[in-house]
């Protein structure tokens, strides 16, 4: 399949996010067999590109060079959610459809299932991380949160302190892990030994707190898709601060912070993509490739933002100009 070529010159507010030597961002678009849905989306260590097709029940492999695609079947009943790259470099997926958690070897194509116990009952599985110990660590819309250590196979699940909507996951560059949950409207910092939750509440009640990532200094990003809001936490000094998006309705779903800080969040509310300088605290919007695009989660590497546009059957590579 051969890739959609656009180039899109940002306004001046944009400046601040791009490296000093670059005048403008280049924004790719890769279409996708219809009917993909492809909700979340990871870059590969060989260069390629992960994607869920969730309605399809497979892995997509794009070659950002060629624009091929190819999707591998994940299993009977399969609905990949989310999908990272472990840091032994295989994709990692969460499947909601199988119960289970899925890693995919690209090296030898291998397809291994672990479902989680039966007691666990359906948990509608979202997203995963690990840990520094090599744990992965995922949530479940229905009121969980689990590990999985990959070499002794052990799988354990625990139940959210507020019950349902945990949704978003992710690591700290010391290895932390920490989650939100959307039903919940809070924020959660796992104990790595025993596995307890301690919930931290936000400042804004009902927030609808997303998904989070983390930046360099250890700083959570949280999308609040009921408040429409940009919040940051910090874990050293306690202290919360607020950003609400641009536009009139925004709906804060996903959240990415690159290598440079640069905070990327996508509203459903004004169907784009913005993203913040914390240093100057200002946004820049950058539209999506077509209405309802449905932006449900964001991930990168040096230089790439990936967007996995799951309601147009896109993937959008945003290319910074910088590497590190």
């Amino acid at each position: 399949m051969l890739a959609l070529f656009r180039r899109l010159a940002l306004a001046a507010t944009a400046a601040s996010i791009v490296a000093s030597s670059a005048s403008a961002l280049d924004r790719q678009v890769y279409d996708l067999p219809q009917g993909t849905h492809p909700h979340d989306v990871a870059p590969a260590p060989d260069g390629r590109v992960w994607y869920t097709a969730q309605r399809k029940g497979t892995l997509g492999i794009l070659d950002p060079k060629t624009g091929d695609v190819r999707e591998v079947p994940l299993g009977p009943r399969s609905a990949p959610h989310g999908v990272i790259q472990g840091p032994d470099g295989a994709a990692w997926i969460t499947d909601g459809g199988q119960n289970a958690i899925v890693r995919f070897d690209p090296k030898t194509e291998e397809v291994k299932v672990w479902r989680l116990p039966e007691d666990a009952g359906y948990s509608n599985l979202n997203t995963g991380a690990f840990d520094r110990n090599g744990v992965h660590w995922f949530t479940g819309q229905n009121g969980i949160y689990g590990r999985l250590d990959p070499k002794t196979g052990d799988m354990k699940v625990f139940k959210d302190p507020k019950g349902r909507g945990p949704y978003g996951i992710a690591s700290t560059p010391d290895g932390e892990i920490y989650y939100v949950s959307l039903a919940g409207s809070h924020l959660a910092k796992i104990d790595l030994e025993t596995g307890e939750a301690k919930v931290i509440e936000p400042p804004t009640p009902n927030q609808g707190a997303r998904r989070v990532w983390s930046d360099s200094q250890g700083r959570l990003w949280i999308s609040e898709w009921n408040s429409g809001q940009l919040s940051m936490h910090d874990p050293k000094s306690g202290d919360w601060r607020a950003w609400k998006l641009p536009g009139e309705r925004p709906r804060a779903y996903a959240v990415y912070v690159d290598e440079r800080n640069i905070v990327w969040v996508s509203d459903f509310g004004g169907n784009a993509i913005h993203a913040l300088d914390p240093k100057t605290e200002t946004f820049a919007t950058i539209p999506k490739s077509d209405e309802g695009a449905d932006v449900r989660q964001i991930l990168g590497r040096p230089g790439e933002v990936w967007l996995p546009e799951s309601g147009a059957d896109r993937l959008v590579v945003i290319r910074t100009g910088t590497t590190q």
